[in-house]
């Protein structure tokens, strides 16, 4: 008699998504004593402040919001400050919150301002933060007292954005990064008392230069910057002459830099090809640290302990979700402080990438990480995944889809994550061909890895969906609508539709650097037209999913209601999803989830594949 074995089950889509997400910037922070990192995720079902000690054990979940999302902070000698976001809609509010925990005491309240944390003087007394109080369209420069909680101006910008990247040893001058676009700004040396300025690094046309903190003896400043150089790399200025030398110089860019308070220690990741490698180097003597082994994998965030001995990073890797990891340079060790990924399914079980190139209109080879099942016969359905910014970068693990990625290679759809020109990591000639080139160049690479995709045997050339966010969503939306014989579905979340009103409605003080970025809707209004989906609607053949935020200040609702409602005018298939209580992302668990279900319902239905049980 022969027995017949049931097969193992498939793990549910629960199981992909039963997983802590990280906020990713400004958010990893080193106690004072350097004994406990800070870091904030939604293992509470919102975005909430924690702590661990830093050579492992139990998690302290310091806030306790459900409404407001802590987006980023600082700790200090006398407690945290915490930005807090309501329901998505990025005006971040600045809150004292005492070391041990508890209910944040406001500092400001005012919901038409965003303001953002910033460095921390060396006495721990007194922190520069920003905000676009004086004006809805500027930064300007604020000093707050931290035990009272009080704040005053020290410099308003007048036309312009200015953000404190680190304070002088003397305590008395900062240095304040004027941020003109992405790939332009100016460091300026600021005295905190008068506001007087002078510019460390002039230039003409664009040029990177973000400051990272100051020599013990107060005659240099270290930045990041592409002077001369297709890469970001980190140089010295001599604050009484003006020379600017190399420190770092390499054939990748650097992504993360950071100085130990005590300004004995640099440390920094560099980028390459996708992967994060991490560095120390002692400043006195200029010698390279050894590093102990930090995970294969992507570094999201970063931070060093004052004394420079341990240094933070939150990493992912292509079959593990982004946790928090702290190096002992002195003992040479990493010490795992999280654990992320809570639906059980073994590492083995899960999909690595593999780094291809495809060849694009121009002669350029395109980097993209493709994914393909490990055990599913083909032909196979392919999504090809765009990723947002622009200017951000696909690698090896990524922000908001990996969960998603690996629930579709479990159920038989590979993914092709290209970095379409305009991403990051590649070069700034790359990354900068984006600009003012919306709906261009970057739609012939994705027309051409459509192509790619066609001409693999592997692939089910009837079964290719687009997929992207943000700008992500807009290039879903272009393909859609001006490339149409390719797609069997689009699924686009938060994307603009129509470039003219989109570059109206973004937040006041982004809008000087809408011209350079995407165009002026006003002066270039033809030629966003021309760039914009909209224009294109009447192409749309296959079937279209459209996400968003009712709280989006960035990619404002009407964008989607002005393409969805132009397609059930004419008759076309389209689906239409909103969150009331959400922004530009999912900052809910529960909204996380709902989304995504609803994509996988889209998507299986339009490849043919069983829904979920």
């Amino acid at each position: 008699m022969s027995v017949q074995t049931k097969a193992p089950a498939r793990p549910r889509f629960e199981e992909f998504f039963a997983l802590r997400r990280f906020y990713f910037l400004n958010n990893l922070d080193f106690s004072p004593d350097g004994e406990q990192i800070s870091y904030s995720h939604d293992g509470s079902g919102q975005f909430n402040l924690w702590a661990s000690p830093v050579g492992g054990g139990w998690p302290r979940q310091l806030t306790s919001q459900e409404e407001e999302a802590v987006r980023h902070h600082a700790w200090t000698r006398h407690g945290f400050v915490v930005e807090l976001d309501h329901h998505g809609a990025e005006q971040w509010q600045l809150n004292l919150l005492p070391a041990r925990g508890g209910w944040p005491r406001p500092v400001t309240d005012r919901h038409d301002v965003q303001y953002s944390v910033g460095p921390v003087s060396d006495d721990g007394e007194r922190m520069l933060i920003s905000g676009n109080q004086e004006r809805p369209s500027d930064v300007s420069l604020y000093e707050l007292h931290v035990p009272e909680g009080e704040y005053s101006l020290v410099l308003d910008s007048q036309d312009g954005k200015l953000y404190a990247a680190a304070w002088h040893p003397d305590g008395r001058q900062a240095a304040v990064i004027d941020l003109i676009g992405n790939t332009d700004q100016h460091v300026h040396l600021v005295e905190v008392a008068t506001g007087d300025r002078r510019d460390l690094t002039p230039h003409q046309g664009e040029e990177l230069n973000l400051a990272v903190g100051f020599s013990a003896d107060g005659r240099r400043l270290f930045s990041v910057t592409d002077r001369g150089h297709e890469h970001h790399y980190i140089e010295e200025i001599d604050l009484q002459s003006g020379d600017r030398r190399p420190l770092v110089q390499l054939d990748w860019g650097i992504e993360h830099a950071a100085l130990s308070a005590d300004r004995t220690t640099l440390a920094y990741t560099v980028n390459a090809d996708g992967y994060s490698r991490f560095h120390a180097r002692e400043l006195e003597t200029g010698r390279e640290l050894e590093f102990p082994r930090m995970p294969a994998g992507v570094c999201m965030q970063f931070a060093i302990s004052r004394d420079g001995q341990r240094v933070a990073g939150l990493v992912g890797t292509g079959t593990r979700t982004f946790d928090v990891y702290v190096a002992d340079l002195r003992r040479q060790t990493v010490t795992r402080i999280t654990d992320s990924f809570l639906g059980g399914i073994p590492e083995e079980e899960l999909v690595e990438p593999e780094l291809v190139h495809y060849p694009t209109f121009d002669g350029r080879q395109v980097p993209a990480w493709l994914y393909r099942p490990a055990e599913a016969e083909g032909p196979l359905p392919v999504l090809l995944s765009i990723h947002g910014g622009p200017e951000s970068q696909e690698r090896t693990q990524v922000t908001r889809s990996s969960p998603f990625y690996q629930y579709l290679l479990s159920r038989g759809v590979a993914i092709l994550a290209p970095n379409i020109r305009g991403s990051s990591g590649y070069g700034m000639s790359y990354q900068k061909l984006i600009h003012r080139d919306w709906g261009g160049g970057e739609l012939k690479d994705i027309e051409h890895a459509a192509q790619w995709l066609r001409a693999q045997d592997w692939v089910d050339g009837d079964r290719i969906a687009i997929y992207g966010a943000s700008f992500g969503g807009f290039a879903t939306l272009s393909a859609m609508t001006r490339l149409p014989e390719y797609w069997r579905c689009g699924i686009d979340l938060v994307g603009p539709a129509n470039l003219v009103t989109f570059a109206r409605a973004v937040p006041p003080h982004w809008r000087s650097s809408m011209k350079k970025w995407v165009g002026d809707p006003d002066e270039d209004a033809e030629m966003l037209m021309q760039r914009s989906p909209i224009t294109y609607v009447e192409n749309v053949r296959a079937p279209l999913l459209v996400l968003q935020g009712a709280r989006d200040p960035r990619v404002v609702k009407p964008e989607s209601d002005q393409m969805v409602e132009k397609l059930r005018s004419m008759g076309r298939e389209v689906e239409y999803h909103v969150f009331e209580d959400e922004g530009h992302d999912f900052s809910k668990r529960a909204n996380q989830l709902r989304a995504y279900r609803i994509i996988a319902a889209f998507l299986f239905k339009q490849f043919g594949l069983p829904e979920e049980e």
